[in-house]
C-alpha cells in the first residue's frame, strides 16, 4: 500500500518497494523503510502486472480528474478516489468482498504470500529465486514458514491454468 509511483518502472518491468504503510497510535504513516535491507531491491515484474499497472494510472488519472481541487497529491499507486492513502481495514474488507464475489475461499491478505511461494514451489522455482522474490531475509523463512510442497493434484491444476493463459 506504499508503493509510489516514482518507485515503479513499467517500461524497465521492474519496480523497487523502499516504503511502507504503517499505522503508529492511530495515525497512518507513509515510512521511507522496509522491515529489512533485503525488502528494499528492485523487483521484476510480470507482463500481467506491467499492465494492471497501467491501468491502474488510468483509472488514477480519471479519479485526479473527477476530484479536481479536492485531489490531494500523495505519488501513492493506490489511492482512494480523492489521491489519499487507502485505510489497511478498507482494503482488507474489500479484498474479503472480492474473495466472496469470485466464489473462493475467503483468506487474509498476508496468506497471499503464502499461496505465492507455494505456486513458486509447485512451478519448480529454486528456493532461493522464491527467496528473493518474497524478499525473505533468510532461506529458512521462505522453506519452512511460507511454503507447502505441492500435491500431483495442484500440479494439475497449475499444468491447467497455464495452458488457459496460453490459449488467449
Amino acid at each position: 500500500m506504499g508503493l509510489t509511483w516514482d518507485q515503479v518502472d513499467l517500461d524497465g518491468e521492474e519496480l523497487t518497494i523502499s516504503h511502507q504503510l504503517t499505522r503508529v497510535h492511530g495515525k497512518l504513516l507513509h515510512r521511507e523503510r522496509t522491515k529489512t535491507e533485503d525488502s528494499t531491491a528492485s523487483l521484476p515484474l510480470l507482463g500481467l502486472c506491467v499492465s494492471a499497472l497501467r491501468d491502474r494510472q488510468k483509472i488514477q488519472q480519471k479519479a485526479r480528474d473527477e476530484a479536481g481541487d479536492r485531489w490531494q497529491e500523495t505519488g501513492l499507486v493506490f489511492t482512494t478516489r480523492w489521491g489519499t492513502a487507502v485505510e489497511p481495514r478498507n482494503f482488507n474488507r474489500s479484498f474479503a468482498m472480492h474473495c466472496r464475489n469470485a466464489d473462493v475461499p475467503r483468506i487474509r491478505v498476508h496468506d497471499t504470500r503464502h499461496t505465492c511461494a507455494s505456486l513458486l514451489a509447485a512451478l519448480d522455482v529454486h528456493p532461493r529465486v522464491a527467496m528473493r522474490i518474497l524478499r525473505h531475509s533468510q532461506i529458512s523463512v521462505t522453506m519452512d514458514v511460507y511454503t507447502q510442497v505441492p500435491s500431483p493434484e495442484t500440479r494439475k491444476a497449475l499444468d491447467r491454468l497455464n495452458s488457459s493463459f496460453d490459449s488467449d
